[in-house]
């Protein structure tokens, strides 16, 4: 067996035991008051056909929405703000949050691990090269806050930054570290959103969304300049 093939196996291994504690925990542990009693108000039919999924699995259902926000992570088959918001709405602020930040935070490990074992040949395949040349100083000088400042500014693709940072020399602690503190905004603003619908608060999920509306638009103003500045200060970092 090559050190490619070993790698994979004790990866999937971890992988796999990790799977089957979120299973147990998610049947065995605390369960969501809305999980215990559903209402299932339809307040987005795309967003209400997925609160149907999930609700469908029972005490399994937050073990299903962390792989799905996993998933999403790593080859992005379900936009995350959809999942985000729905996890807020399903499971309430507090374990949409937890589930979510769990969930993501899985998937990132996931595609940091793939890149590495893989190599760019393989990171190729989800990263267009066009995206890979230009955040390449990442993989060379890949300093803790300029990595940060990426992860947390709005708009910006997390995923696509998992895959580049897993070919660089950053340590996969000091990795999980920034990318779990620097989804956490985002992450927080959509689960609120949900979790503020799901108990009739509308003006108050208006309000959330026209926030994260706010900062998106400013983002989304602002990101060749963040871009260049972020990369200028990688570019000094030792």
């Amino acid at each position: 067996m090559n050190t490619v093939a070993r790698k994979l196996v004790i990866k999937g291994t971890i992988l796999t035991v990790l799977i089957a504690a979120i299973f147990l925990l998610s049947k065995y542990g605390p369960q969501p008051l809305s999980l215990l009693w559903p209402d299932l108000e339809e307040f987005h039919p795309r967003r209400g056909r997925m609160t149907k999924f999930l609700i469908s699995f029972g005490p399994y259902s937050s073990a299903v929405f962390i792989l799905l926000q996993a998933l999403q992570v790593v080859i992005a088959p379900i936009p995350g703000e959809l999942t985000g918001v729905v996890g807020g709405y399903v499971y309430g602020e507090t374990f949409g949050f937890l589930f979510s930040t769990l969930g993501l935070t899985l998937g990132s490990w996931l595609a940091f691990e793939l890149a590495r074992i893989l190599g760019r040949p393989f990171v190729e395949k989800f990263v267009k090269k066009e995206a890979l040349e230009k955040f390449n100083f990442l993989t060379t000088n890949t300093g803790t806050t300029i990595c940060f400042l990426l992860f947390i500014i709005p708009g910006f693709p997390k995923d696509y930054l998992c895959y580049v940072l897993g070919l660089s020399l950053m340590r996969l602690s000091t990795f999980l570290i920034v990318s779990t503190l620097g989804r956490m905004p985002g992450t927080y603003l959509l689960t609120i959103q949900g979790a503020t619908i799901r108990s009739h608060k509308y003006w108050t999920a208006v309000l959330y969304a026209v926030i994260s509306a706010i900062i998106l638009f400013i983002g989304y103003l602002f990101r060749t300049h963040l871009f260049h500045w972020i990369k200028r200060k990688g570019e000094k970092s030792p």
